[in-house]
């Protein structure tokens, strides 16, 4: 099960990065203030509401809204997505052809990921909540690189399945309210394993024969004279084959 062999795909790292990356240019417009960049971090929910909820003591700056954060709340097997686990993916290794990389079926998996906007007022967060919206319907589709072996392009579907709004609009003069939009993405991500060296087959040798009610018939010699008959290559032959570079296909076709 396992070789010993190390590899990393940083496939979760990528994953975060790409989905950053969705959100990082969004930008809103106030009044008497201009137009300015929403910032972005990964962080936990609570974290962050206990940053705005804290007073500022001590000379201490208040968390600025309006801004977004974004975790992973969760990771499961993707039954829907799953293919034959015998499956394997051959690479070219540049600069070589006469050798070639084998990665194994690749696993799919949904990561969870959930996007929250905090702002202290609605229309700050409404023009941020509008921007996304229309993108997802309900899916927006990214290519990560070498997410399945070098040089591979992998499309991850990033699916909006639902949000949710709270808004802490209750309390006395002193408490500072805060507006979170919190909107719950799936990612459809592949694993990979490690890249192994595969071989490149060079010479195929095909048989063909018509008489398909002697099937049975067929053998490495001919030594009764009977049809379909596939001889034996030898090694002297033109072009030379070998164990680890042939392979012997047999068709089968009935003519009538």
């Amino acid at each position: 099960m396992f070789n010993g062999k190390h590899f990393y795909n940083q496939t979760l790292k990528k994953t975060v990065a790409v989905f950053g990356t969705l959100f990082n240019n969004i930008k809103i417009v106030k009044q008497g203030a201009g137009e300015m960049r929403v910032p972005i971090a990964y962080g936990p929910r609570k974290k962050f509401l206990a940053r705005i909820e804290s007073d500022t003591k001590d000379n201490s700056i208040a968390i600025k809204l309006p801004r977004m954060s974004f975790e992973i709340t969760d990771i499961s097997f993707d039954t829907e997505s799953k293919l034959n686990k015998f499956n394997k993916r051959v690479l070219p290794v540049s600069g070589d052809e006469t050798k070639s990389n084998v990665v194994n079926q690749s696993v799919p998996y949904n990561i969870g990921m959930q996007l929250n906007i905090y702002a202290k007022n609605q229309d700050d967060v409404l023009q941020i909540f509008e921007q996304i919206l229309p993108t997802f319907a309900p899916e927006y589709t990214v290519a990560i690189k070498d997410m399945e072996g070098p040089g591979t392009v992998t499309d991850v579907p990033v699916v909006l399945t639902g949000t949710s709004i709270q808004d802490d609009y209750e309390g006395d003069f002193q408490t500072r309210r805060s507006i979170i939009y919190a909107l719950d993405f799936t990612m459809k991500v592949r694993f990979a394993g490690g890249v192994s060296e595969g071989k490149i087959i060079r010479i195929v040798d095909t048989f063909f024969y018509s008489d398909t009610e002697n099937r049975a018939t067929l053998k490495t010699n001919n030594p009764t004279g009977e049809e379909n008959v596939r001889i034996a290559v030898d090694a002297s032959d033109e072009p030379p084959l070998d164990d680890t570079d042939t392979i012997t296909t047999t068709f089968g076709f009935d003519h009538g």
